[in-house]
């Protein structure tokens, strides 16, 4: 198991980062101020968390699919990327996709984060790659549509 160190910002010890079900892949994240996001706008919205992530990690920001269906929010920059070297409050980019205002009470469950190894790779320059069934096919290629 890799341990993950983090700090919560000065009376926000009760914001920490935690896992609703042992099983969950991922970790609410909270929101450490009262806000509102007008209607199709967005906002940072301060966690309060820090992190100290081991070299060869991210934490990435995923939406909360109960918001995203039920009030049209979801996080903008999805997934949002945290790298291990960034020692900075954790801020949630959500944007209300709705005609109403979407209000945010100190404590709200915004978002998840789950922590991932990362492969470590080498991006190699080639003058040619190699061909596939699939080829250069791109959004909608397969000819199936809804």
């Amino acid at each position: 198991m890799t341990t993950v160190k983090y700090r919560m910002a000065d009376g926000a010890a009760d914001l920490a980062p935690a896992k609703a079900h042992a099983d969950d892949a991922a970790y609410d994240l909270r929101a450490n101020a009262n806000m509102s996001i007008a209607p199709h706008a967005a906002a940072l919205v301060p966690t309060g968390l820090f992190l100290e992530l081991p070299v060869g990690y991210e934490a990435q920001v995923r939406p909360r699919s109960g918001l995203a269906l039920k009030k049209m929010v979801t996080v903008l920059n999805s997934p949002g990327t945290i790298d291990a070297g960034y020692r900075g409050e954790v801020g949630v980019i959500l944007i209300n996709h709705s005609d109403v205002p979407f209000d945010i009470s100190r404590g709200d469950r915004i978002a998840q984060m789950v922590i991932q190894c990362l492969s470590q790779v080498e991006l190699e320059p080639a003058a040619e790659l190699s061909s596939t069934e699939r080829g250069a096919g791109g959004f909608g290629s397969t000819g199936v549509h809804n």
